[in-house]
């Protein structure tokens, strides 16, 4: 059995509970690989080997010691989880939706840890948020972007069905952290000169939901619009 487990739901953020719930060494119960972010949306997180990174809003990537950190929502998983080999002599954000479509894996949730080299790599990362904490799609009309060339690295991603859009981004949610860990952040695009790495799929959805937090408690998702505001939150699939 394999088990994405994920903290929170994208719709929280979405209503501006941006504050922390769980701590690192809580979601490290439960995964060494994965992706997040941090209390009041600061920054993009990537955890690969059991080792947590993140790239703040300025661009800079720090690595994380302090189990202690809280964040709001991230999604992970055990590496050494049931997986198949993928490789690409060349890849870009359309061959990860081949993935799906070439092994109609439309209705489950799926992961990647994809490692090479990338002729461009395009990320994000949205600056920390004080409170009074401002909506999801506010916070990224300001993010910024970076772009890199010529370098090596590892994605790290998940992929979640339409139906559960809203508690997810549909489709897929990709992090990258370079290997010498001065380069990473939330994918918006890429093109790599060749990929290989793991395909899981995963038969175990877990949800861990916050009940503890009151502004968890207490937000409200408006349905009107959520898969626009998502889409524009996430950035592009193409």
């Amino acid at each position: 059995m394999s088990t994405v487990y994920q903290h929170s739901t994208l719709a929280a953020l979405m209503g501006k509970v941006l504050g922390g719930s769980a701590t690192l060494a809580e979601l490290k119960e439960h995964g060494d690989t994965g992706i997040g972010t941090f209390d009041g949306l600061d920054g993009e997180m990537i955890m690969v080997d059991g080792e947590v990174y993140y790239m703040d809003g300025e661009g800079v990537i720090h690595h994380v010691t302090d189990m202690g950190k809280m964040v709001p929502f991230a999604t992970v998983h055990h590496a050494d989880d049931p997986s198949e080999t993928v490789k690409f002599s060349a890849g870009n954000m359309t061959e990860m939706v081949s993935l799906i479509d070439d092994r109609e894996l439309e209705n489950t949730f799926s992961g990647v840890i994809l490692r090479g080299s990338f002729s461009s790599m395009k990320v994000r990362s949205a600056p920390k948020s004080e409170r009074p904490y401002p909506s999801l799609s506010e916070i990224t009309k300001t993010q910024r972007e970076f772009e890199q060339t010529d370098v090596t690295g590892t994605l790290v991603g998940y992929y979640s069905p339409e139906l559960y859009q809203g508690t997810v981004a549909a489709g897929w949610h990709v992090h990258f952290l370079s290997d010498d860990r001065t380069f990473g952040g939330h994918v918006l695009g890429f093109d790599a000169d060749q990929l290989e790495g793991d395909l899981t799929i995963f038969d175990n959805y877990e949800l861990h939901l916050p009940i503890d937090n009151q502004e968890f408690r207490e937000h409200h998702v408006d349905m009107d619009g959520l898969k626009e505001g998502v889409a524009a939150a996430e950035g592009s699939q193409d």
